[in-house]
């Protein structure tokens, strides 16, 4: 995706320059500072959602999703990776029921703390 090629490319160790690029100064402020955006934008999306829900235009909810996807596409590349992760993470999920696969992770967790605890509760 050109996109993720864009904000990798505006990395300060691949020659982003904070003072030209919006993404360069979020990624030099570390992490705190994106974090915080994706937190602002995701509260945006709910409060575009809402207000769709009472007579306002719905097209702000993708206005405001695309910004929030935007600055979670900047933390996975902070990170270490890309939207296709995230893809192939959705396409591993496909055909579980969420119900499913969300009794799987707390199940893997709760084993890795008896794990690390000894098997003592």
């Amino acid at each position: 995706m050109r996109l993720a090629q864009t904000i990798e490319s505006r990395k300060v160790a691949n020659g982003g320059d904070p003072n030209a690029s919006y993404v360069a100064r979020l990624l030099s402020k570390g992490p705190d500072a994106f974090l915080k955006k994706i937190g602002e934008e995701a509260t945006e999306v709910v409060m575009a959602a809402k207000d769709a829900d009472h007579g306002a235009e719905a097209t702000k909810i993708v206005y405001e999703v695309a910004d929030l996807w935007f600055h979670s596409m900047v933390a996975l590349a902070h990170y270490g990776f890309t939207p296709a992760d995230v893809v192939a993470e959705l396409v591993r999920r496909e055909g579980t029921s969420g119900i499913e696969e969300k009794a799987l992770r707390k199940a893997v967790e709760r084993d890795a703390i008896e794990t690390r605890d000894g098997g003592s509760k």
